[in-house]
């Protein structure tokens, strides 16, 4: 008789987030994580502040700052695409 493995060695953290209940929200923090970095660097890059970001995406700064908080995953599409629209980029999305 076969046994598979409870944890350890041989379990991949994949797995171990799936058991745990916890696989998507993890997925969806480290995503966020990202996007938050990458808009950020981006500002950087171009000298852009939060104040002016949020008046190229025509929203408030308090918007802005949860926008860029990674640990506050649910954030519209819409307002990704406004913000890279702002920094002159584009969203790609694509299923895996």
């Amino acid at each position: 008789m076969t046994t598979k493995p409870t944890g350890g060695l041989g379990q991949s953290f994949d797995d171990f987030l799936r058991e745990e209940g916890i696989y998507e929200e993890t997925q969806a923090i480290a995503i966020k994580r990202v996007l938050a970095w990458q808009i950020e660097d981006a500002m950087k890059e171009q000298n852009i502040g939060k104040s002016e970001m949020a008046r190229r995406m025509g929203t408030s700064r308090s918007q802005l700052d949860r926008l860029l908080d990674p640990q506050h995953a649910d954030v519209k599409i819409a307002t990704l695409v406004r913000a890279a629209e702002a920094l002159g980029r584009s969203l790609r999305l694509e299923l895996a």
